[in-house]
């Protein structure tokens, strides 16, 4: 049996007043008096009245509403961002939809689209690996709809960015591992096309040269974080005629992909073959062979900020698209 939604109209019928004082009594306007106000949210509830999203987004072209696109919500790093988003977003009267783009382009595109019909207020975003076209995002903000990325910003856009200082990060997780006496240190970086694999291959080189060591080509690998082909990269390494003592990988997933294939191969992880990796993620306190160190980017915080930067920027609403903003947090490396 379908259950009747009671609607403003009976509610105005049952109580014998009009609907226009129904509706406004529902808002609490004070232009309704108390003892008013009071009846009719007695006999909404009793009718088991649901206000309808749709009327509030005509009147008020507002749906309260934050659309949360990201690669894997799987990924602890990701589910930690989502919750200082809710936290945040939650505390001022927005509801939070997330969409998963697997790191895939169209799966992105689609959900932007999604959101776009749905009319959410603002968007957040961390880049899908396969993108390196931003015309999806652009369209949002041709809409008016606000835009903040997170942690995988794109390259070469002006956008409301909040990232970590993964350049630094990665300049300290190489320094670390030269000071245990680690001469032939390898990079498992992610895909070529994201800016953030950008900024570890400028941290990795810059304590290479500054250190004053030697690197190839062959040490440096682009993976596009599968755990597929990051095995097969980690496989690459190991056959080298000089194959690293060491491993700076990407973030610990594909540390933890790597490490598999040492062990598979009899080399024990983190004694015969050191890992540092990124995102100091909890799970990591549970393995048996952790990476030595990871550099932690504080996924929460940098949620927190997003979410703070997003609303700030819809409940300030301009004529103009006002100037972009960038936060850069500071990483920490942890030694485990």
């Amino acid at each position: 049996m379908q259950r009747h939604q009671a609607t403003i109209k009976e509610i105005a019928q049952e109580l014998g007043i009009s609907i226009s004082t129904v509706s406004r009594a529902l808002q609490n306007n004070p232009r309704i008096g108390l003892r008013t106000r009071e009846r009719v949210w007695e006999v909404a509830k009793l009718m088991h009245y649901v206000p309808n999203p749709a009327a509030i987004l005509l009147k008020k072209n507002k749906t309260s509403t934050i659309g949360v696109v990201l690669p894997y919500l799987q990924e602890e790093f990701f589910s930690m961002a989502i919750t200082g988003i809710e936290d945040v977003a939650l505390e001022k009267g927005y509801n939070v939809v997330v969409s998963q783009s697997r790191d895939k382009f169209e799966r992105e595109e689609k959900a932007l689209k999604s959101f776009l019909s749905s009319r959410v207020d603002g968007v957040i975003a961390s880049v899908a690996a396969e993108t390196n076209n931003y015309s999806h995002f652009k369209e949002l903000e041709n809409y008016g709809t606000p835009l903040v990325f997170f942690d995988r910003v794109p390259r070469n856009l002006e956008a409301n960015k909040v990232r970590c200082s993964i350049t630094q990060g990665a300049f300290e997780a190489v320094e670390f591992l030269i000071n245990k006496g680690i001469k032939k240190i390898a990079l498992l970086n992610g895909p070529s096309s994201m800016e953030v694999s950008d900024e570890r291959l400028n941290g990795y080189l810059m304590a290479i040269k500054k250190f004053k060591l030697q690197t190839s080509p062959s040490y440096i690998k682009s993976t596009d974080l599968s755990k597929e082909d990051s095995i097969e990269k980690m496989i690459e390494l190991l056959a080298l005629k000089e194959p690293p003592q060491a491993i700076l990988a990407f973030n610990d997933y594909l540390a933890l992909y790597a490490m598999q294939v040492c062990k598979q191969k009899g080399i024990i992880p983190n004694k015969d073959i050191l890992f540092v990796s990124f995102a100091n993620l909890p799970m990591t306190f549970y393995l048996d062979n952790p990476p030595l160190a990871s550099v932690e980017q504080f996924a929460y915080n940098m949620g927190i900020k997003s979410a703070e930067l997003l609303i700030s920027i819809i409940e300030n609403p301009s004529t103009e698209m006002p100037p972009y903003q960038e936060l850069i947090l500071a990483t920490k490396l942890v030694v485990h």
